[in-house]
Formats: C-alpha cells, structure tokens, sequence
C-alpha cells in the first residue's frame, strides 16, 4: 500500500488561543469539523480542502485542571518537551501568494527568514508558530520578481 501525502500535524499546547489567531490570521486556514474529544481543540482546514479531509492542522489544548481525556486519547507527554519541533524539524506547505504572505506575517510582527533553492525554482520562507514549530513556505521563485 502506497503512502500519500502527509494528511495533518497536531500541536499540542497550552495556549489554544495564540495557536488559533497564528493560524488563522498569519495562515489563512479556517476552523472546521472537529469530533467531540474529551479534551479541548480546534482542527484548521485549507478552504479547498475542507469538508473532505480531516483537517490540516489539529490544535490540542492542554487542559492542566483536567488532563485526562487527553491522556487517555493520546497518552501523556512531559509539558517541558511541548516546544518547537522536537526531533521534527519543521512542516512545509506548497504555497502562492509571496507578497502576501511577506505582508502578513510583517504585520503581525512574524520574524522570518527566505532562501532561494536556484536548482528547483523555489523560494522558501521559514518562521515559527506560538508553540515554537518551524513552518517553510515553498513558492515559485518566479514569485520573487513579482514581490520586489
């Protein structure tokens, strides 16, 4: 059985709130369908994908004064090990749009980084969401010219 493209990430956290705005605001994804877990969350979806998948990206809240339905669901995890990417270096998406996303994530005070990769016609954009997770943005490198 072939394996196809990835179908989501999930983020646990502490903040649903934070995570909710950075995706929403500085991605663009919309909140959707999400089953009645016994522990808070929200899942993201891309418009175009949205009723037929499962989401994109899964936001699990952390509910310290009531951790068990998560813990029975996923099982625990130490809260000191909930930042960044851990051994995962970073999450990339095919994208569009590079003016805009430069423009949005500039206003929402989002540092970040860019590369061109000359040999496979990709400019790349890397910034970190409120958890500490690496994103990469790839776009056509023909989408620079068109930013300046």
């Amino acid at each position: 059985m072939p394996i196809g493209k990835l179908d989501h990430f999930s983020i646990r956290t502490l903040d649903i709130e934070a995570s909710r705005r950075f995706y929403t605001e500085v991605m663009g994804f919309q909140p959707g369908f999400r089953p009645p877990f016994k522990f808070p969350g929200l899942w993201l979806y891309n418009g175009a994908q949205y009723p037929e998948t499962t989401g994109v990206v899964h936001i699990i809240g952390i509910d310290l004064n009531d951790p068990q339905g998560l813990k029975d669901y996923l099982g625990d995890r130490e809260l000191d090990t909930l930042n960044g990417t851990g051994t995962v270096d970073h999450m990339a998406f095919a994208a569009t749009g590079l003016a805009e996303m430069q423009a949005r994530l500039k206003r929402h005070g989002v540092t970040f980084r860019e590369r061109t990769v000359p040999s496979l016609n990709l400019h790349q954009v890397f910034f970190e969401d409120p958890s500490g997770v690496t994103i990469e943005l790839n776009y056509p490198a023909a989408e620079v010219q068109q930013a300046a």
